[in-house]
């Protein structure tokens, strides 16, 4: 019996130990998309600004990215300066306003600079949680058939975008 009290505790704790060095070994940053390699789930959504609003059928003809984003979002401030130098290098960029009114989205906007080809309102969230998106920002690069490739979670800063966006809009134009 004494030998059992000593046992049961021990065995716990190794089982313990290996349950945290397996939790060591998962990246919570890694997180797959249901999207990817599927097409972009069907939306229609109002604009933020003064011009068209975003549809599925706006995601054709070439590769490109759909950034989720918030006038609320801190983080999506973190990375703003960076999509408007992308846009300026050639990058096409679509926005959705997750979650936001379209006023504050367009003041957002007007007031920090529009990287946006086109940018919808989906203040519901419903198109969001048709996209999987658990928060904002989060990015999307979707090819010229209108298929998700890539999902990238939280704020893009430049080592993202020459080490892994860049590289991959690259091969997509390439197989367009």
């Amino acid at each position: 019996m004494k030998r059992l009290l000593f046992v049961v505790p021990v065995l716990a704790f190794v089982g313990l130990m290996a349950v945290f060095a397996f939790g060591l070994r998962y990246d919570p940053s890694h997180i797959t998309s249901t999207l990817i390699d599927r097409p972009l789930p069907q939306f229609a959504l109002p604009a933020v600004r003064d011009n068209h609003g975003l549809a599925t059928a706006d995601f054709r003809g070439q590769p490109m990215l759909l950034n989720v984003f918030a006038s609320w979002c801190v983080s999506c401030r973190l990375e703003h300066a960076l999509l408007l130098q992308m846009k300026d290098q050639g990058v096409t960029i679509n926005g959705l306003d997750w979650k936001d009114d379209a006023a504050d989205g367009a003041r957002y906007l007007a007031g920090n600079g529009d990287p946006y080809i086109k940018a919808g309102n989906d203040k519901s969230g419903r198109t969001g949680i048709d996209l999987g998106v658990a928060g904002v920002p989060e990015t999307f690069i979707v090819d010229g058939k209108g298929k998700v490739r890539y999902k990238f979670i939280g704020p893009l800063d430049a080592s993202d975008y020459e080490n892994t966006i860049k590289p991959l809009l690259a091969r997509l134009r390439s197989q367009s």
